[in-house]
């Protein structure tokens, strides 16, 4: 009889514990700022568990909690997180106002979620390293991005789309050759996860060749008059 009394008693014990045990409330979810998330599709995340009783825990990584990873199912509405990466569609990611929800399952309660704003860009300007245009040689198109994050960073071919009114578009450089007739080239650039955001610039092409290079086929250049 004291054996089961015992017994009884113990998981008495047992089930109040549990009714005690503090829930989930809700959870909070971050970024690594540092990460560039303005041009890259990867960027390491963090997230915190707050509990009924306002304790926290932490995911291991770059919150450098000791809740790790492959302990909780985790889930996101754009690309998947790996080891507490997530992997992104930009595309998609513009289409959704850059916006992530982040959904963990289990714990213990239902699934919880909270949503990730990520940087995104506001505006874009050609930054040009050169006046003018030279014949038979590449003319960089250099591309600065704005977002609001407050950031200025270069774009490229991987974000940007190009054409030129002259000239041969060779990545993200133009060339004009040297019969080429056009005095001037627009350069055109269009962002490839929002078209919308294009930009448009003209610079010349220049005329008269350098001193030190030689003239064109079939052309002298002139001497100075004898004294």
């Amino acid at each position: 009889m004291k054996k089961y009394l015992l017994l009884s008693i113990s998981l008495l014990l047992t089930l109040l514990a549990q009714a005690q045990q503090a829930k989930v409330a809700r959870i909070n979810v971050w970024y690594d700022t540092t990460a560039v998330a303005e041009l890259y599709d990867r960027i390491p995340i963090g997230l915190e568990f707050v509990y009924s009783d306002s304790s926290t825990r932490q995911t291991a990584g770059m919150l450098r909690g000791n809740l790790r990873w492959n302990k909780i199912q985790v889930s996101t509405s754009n690309g998947n997180i790996r080891d507490g990466i997530l992997y992104f569609n930009r595309l998609q990611l513009a289409k959704e106002h850059y916006r992530v929800t982040v959904t963990v399952n289990g714990e213990g309660t239902a699934p919880l979620s909270n949503t990730l704003t990520l940087p995104y860009l506001v505006g874009m300007r050609f930054n040009h390293y050169a006046d003018s245009i030279k014949r038979n040689i590449r003319y960089y198109m250099n591309v600065e991005g704005k977002f609001n994050s407050g950031r200025v960073l270069p774009l490229d071919t991987v974000q940007l789309r190009f054409r030129t009114s002259a000239g041969t578009v060779i990545g993200q450089d133009v060339l004009v050759e040297q019969n080429d007739t056009a005095k001037a080239v627009i350069m055109e650039a269009w962002y490839k996860a929002n078209p919308n955001l294009y930009i448009r610039s003209e610079v010349p092409v220049k005329i008269m060749p350098d001193p030190d290079l030689p003239p064109p086929p079939g052309q002298t250049r002139p001497r100075g008059r004898r004294q």
